[in-house]
């Protein structure tokens, strides 16, 4: 079965028409977009755009094979004009399942949001899974669902909808996850191409013709990272990014309550806020066991709480304890988490602060955390596939 793109952007393109933001500005050549529309086998289109007849000739193939056109959510703009010969857009209701002359089936499925999903098995078997912008599956159960060859999802506007797939099984290791209806959230170019990475996802051109059930050398997701930065830098947002597409994320909150201080609780509440309501909490600084653990992916944040809660408990802050043991004592601390690191079997994303390109701190205590700070972020950044420097909400891949 084959797939082509005619376009990959949101409903509105991109550029957005008069948008002046740096996306827009910078969505040049390959990473300017049509509204998305996909033909499938050259006999069904999903999502009938403006210029829809000209996209595909320009990608080698006619609209004039067609015998089933479908439409995946509310167009808000002017009508769209029908070319000739070609059958009238139609929607089908959620759960109908039409049988076309050609030998495909598409099933419709129901949506979260306005919109309806539409799954395509093609003459010899093959699934494509095709979603609206915005949207996510509903009322899916883990065992239900058989895992799709393709899936053309929203995956910057809906990480979650991927998340969702993923936990019913209708998104597996082989499957290919492609990013459609892209817009101007994300600037165009490399950093498209390394956020949809960290989800196990790829973006196309326009005009690409994908196979269904080709391998595609998508990056893998790295299992180990270290996401570095400084204060108010994004370092939380980007980790949190990493894994928002994955689901059951087991988020371990390494800070604690601190005992009802309020701002503390509020910084917490922002946090919880924006992460997935899927996702688990555990406030605990005892990472070895989890690390050591089965489970579902662990996003740790943060490394610098860690290990201010260490060297609290090895009494660093004492220069009489430091020297009589307690140096020793946190370097056994820091080994053995690294080699749990080392040893681990689970995705984990770690958070941790740079701290040592500012100003050397003024007291010996202060030298002193941040020194271990610097030994600890490098030891566990030596156990990792990728580590991600973020500074101004902007990330550096440093390795990986």
């Amino acid at each position: 079965m084959e797939v082509t793109l005619l376009g990959t952007g949101a409903p509105a393109g991109l550029p957005r028409p008069d948008c002046p933001c740096a996306a827009c500005a910078v969505a040049l050549g390959e990473d300017a977009r049509a509204a998305t529309a996909v033909l499938v086998d050259g006999t069904l289109l999903l999502d009938l755009t403006p210029g829809a007849a000209f996209a595909a000739a320009r990608a080698g193939h006619s609209l004039g094979g067609v015998r089933q056109v479908l439409l995946s959510h509310p167009h808000d703009g002017p009508a769209v004009e029908v070319p000739a010969g070609l059958p009238q857009p139609a929607r089908v209701p959620d759960g109908r399942e039409l049988a076309l002359l050609t030998g495909h089936r598409v099933r419709a499925v129901s949506m979260d949001s306005p919109g309806t999903g539409y799954a395509v098995t093609g003459p010899n078997g093959q699934r494509v899974l095709y979603l609206p912008p915005k949207g996510a599956p509903a009322g899916l159960e883990n065992g239900s669902v058989e895992s799709y060859d393709m899936v053309l999802v929203d995956v910057v506007g809906r990480p979650d909808a991927l998340a969702k797939l993923r936990a019913v099984g209708a998104v597996g290791p082989t499957t290919d996850v492609v990013a459609v209806h892209l817009d101007h959230d994300v600037p165009p170019g490399p950093e498209l191409r390394r956020r949809l990475a960290a989800a196990g996802a790829r973006a196309v051109p326009d005009g690409a013709t994908l196979t269904v059930g080709v391998y595609e050398d998508v990056p893998d997701v790295p299992r180990r990272t270290l996401v570095l930065g400084g204060a108010r830098s994004g370092k939380s947002v980007e980790a949190e990014r990493r894994l928002e597409a994955f689901p059951d994320v087991l988020y371990v909150a390494t800070g604690g309550s601190r005992n009802g201080d309020v701002e503390w609780a509020s910084r917490v509440a922002v946090h919880r806020d924006r992460r997935p309501g899927s996702w688990r909490t555990a406030e605990t600084c005892d990472l070895v066991p989890l690390l050591a653990a089965e489970g579902p992916p662990l996003l740790v944040d943060c490394l610098s709480l860690w290990l201010t809660d260490a060297m609290d408990s090895v009494g660093a802050w004492d220069d009489a304890e430091w020297a009589d043991g307690g140096e020793r004592a946190l370097r056994e601390r820091v080994q053995e988490l690294t080699e749990a690191v080392r040893a681990t079997r689970r995705t984990v994303v770690a958070v941790s602060n740079e701290v040592g390109s500012g100003i050397v701190p003024a007291t010996a205590s202060g030298r002193r955390y941040r020194d271990e700070l610097g030994r600890l972020n490098t030891a566990f950044a030596g156990e990792c596939e990728q580590v991600v420097l973020v500074v101004a909400g902007q990330a550096m891949v440093l390795r990986g």
